[in-house]
């Protein structure tokens, strides 16, 4: 029979708020296991009648015989008819038994993971702001996209494809897809594509993963620039490669560190168009010359494009690939922040060469993007609906910069520079008062303020403190709310 703490034990578990959503008798059965794991239970030890301990935790006689029942067929108790029941003799035998339970720390300490897992595990992920807070980078507006013309298209597809559309997708993409991306990129960006050349995917940084592991292997050398988006550094970490940074000024990577380094690197990291987080754009004389060292060097140019769609001054300068005639770029593009993060569809251009190994190891990662999705933004953008959307957010994106660099030089002037970008969706903002920029960031976001430091995106060394301003999200009255309420966090640090 239990004793007094072992009963208690069970109604504790039984009663926790956290264990509800479970039917009672899960409840009831998975606290007698746990008892019996402990070693709590001695190997024979008789087992309340049904009735009985029923009775003392207020639950129907058949809620204690489902339990019974289930850890009789798991083999942790045996049934004896008139006898009644008791804890098995092969729980004896259960790993661990009798042992104290551990704790997070200590499971923490014994965890042993591969290299890559470590490297992973230590870098934290990508930091991704989940909630639209000011002042997080790269969040689009999502209150103005058209959703009663997604939602309609969304019924085309599903009419017109019925259940076919909850199967499986082609690995490399759905082709109405790939022909609208191939079209688009050519149009807007000068691009070489194709569709056959296009492989659909999760997310961009699904595509970095991909670049790091099918191109390179552990311990190659990858020019990357710096200051360098977080998300390719993390990638490139985390595949045992060696990032060796590039300085940048005002036209962007200083390409002859490529050509004079001592020793030669496999591939070169881009964000040509609007270099993060500087804001950046890459001159067309080096746009040559790198594309130059990827020939005589056979190396790889992965070039992010990953929001070329807002350009406020002039028209975006062709991408990279589109210059390439020797096939060596890899063209990355994103819907995340053109259209909306929850869309979660990405792309790549491929040379030819490498559209079949790339599209089988993403079936190693997830198989396939989900097809309604993909049918749906295809139909979006053959309708004209993603250029008409993206033409409204430019404007929107172009006043939210001017209003934000208005508000920074009233509000702000006495702690930062603004950098003022010609486009994308954030603006870096560097220090020109001795703070503390972990403490700022911690701050900010304490008062409801999401910013990313800049340090963190620089190599050992070489950093300039100061934070990055997303203002895509925002309208100008909630930007002028949070730069104020900013300038009172930064004003407590400096006293």
């Amino acid at each position: 029979m239990f004793k007094h703490a072992q009963l208690e034990s069970v109604k504790a578990w039984v009663g926790d708020p956290a264990h509800g959503a479970l039917p009672l008798h899960a409840r009831v059965q998975r606290a007698i296991r746990q008892l019996i794991l402990d070693g709590a239970l001695d190997v024979g030890r008789p087992l309340p009648a049904s009735r009985a301990l029923a009775k003392s935790l207020g639950v129907s006689r058949d809620t204690v015989e489902s339990a019974y029942g289930q850890l009789h067929a798991e083999g942790f108790i045996e049934r004896r008819v008139g006898s009644g029941s008791f804890v098995s003799e092969r729980a004896q035998r259960l790993p661990g038994r009798g042992r104290p339970r551990r704790t997070s720390v200590g499971s923490e300490a014994a965890l042993r993971l591969s290299r890559r897992g470590n490297a992973m595990y230590q870098s934290g992920g990508v930091r991704d702001f989940l909630t639209p807070r000011p002042f997080a980078p790269g969040v689009p507006e999502t209150r103005s996209f058209p959703l009663h013309t997604w939602e309609r298209l969304q019924r085309q597809v599903l009419k017109e494809y019925g259940t076919l559309a909850l199967l499986h997708s082609p690995p490399q993409g759905v082709e109405p897809l790939r022909r609208a991306i191939a079209d688009h990129v050519n149009l807007e960006r000068g691009a070489r594509a194709a569709p056959e050349r296009v492989l659909v995917l999760t997310s961009s940084q699904q595509a970095l993963t991909l670049c790091a592991t099918v191109l390179l292997d552990a311990g190659d050398r990858i020019f990357i620039e710096d200051p360098v988006y977080h998300g390719a550094r993390k990638a490139f970490d985390a595949a045992g490669l060696e990032c060796v940074p590039v300085p940048l000024d005002a036209g962007g990577l200083r390409v002859e560190y490529l050509t004079e380094a001592s020793e030669a690197a496999r591939a070169v990291f881009l964000t040509p168009s609007h270099q993060f987080p500087t804001g950046a754009t890459l001159s067309l004389d080096r746009r040559l010359a790198v594309i130059e060292w990827a020939r005589q060097r056979q190396g790889w140019i992965i070039e992010d494009d990953y929001d070329s769609e807002f350009h406020y001054e002039g028209k975006p300068t062709a991408c990279v690939q589109g210059l390439d005639p020797h096939e060596r770029t890899i063209y990355i593009g994103t819907f995340t922040k053109s259209l909306f993060p929850g869309l979660r569809i990405g792309y790549m251009v491929l040379p030819p060469p490498l559209v079949a190994p790339m599209t089988v190891a993403r079936t190693l990662l997830d198989g396939h993007s989900a097809p309604i999705p993909q049918l749906t933004l295809a139909r979006f953008m053959e309708g004209g609906h993603f250029g008409t959307h993206v033409r409204t957010m430019r404007a929107v994106y172009a006043e939210r910069r001017d209003v934000l660099a208005r508000l920074v030089r009233q509000h702000l002037a006495e702690f930062v520079e603004p950098r003022v970008p010609a486009g994308g969706m954030q603006m870096p903002c560097v220090f020109i008062r001795d703070i503390p920029e972990r403490e700022a960031v911690e701050s900010a976001r304490r008062a409801g303020i999401d910013l990313l430091g800049l340090t963190t995106l620089h190599a050992p060394g070489r950093h300039e403190a100061g934070f990055l301003m997303g203002f895509a999200a925002h309208a100008p009255h909630e930007l002028d709310a949070a730069v104020k309420k900013l300038a009172d966090v930064l004003r407590a640090l400096c006293r």
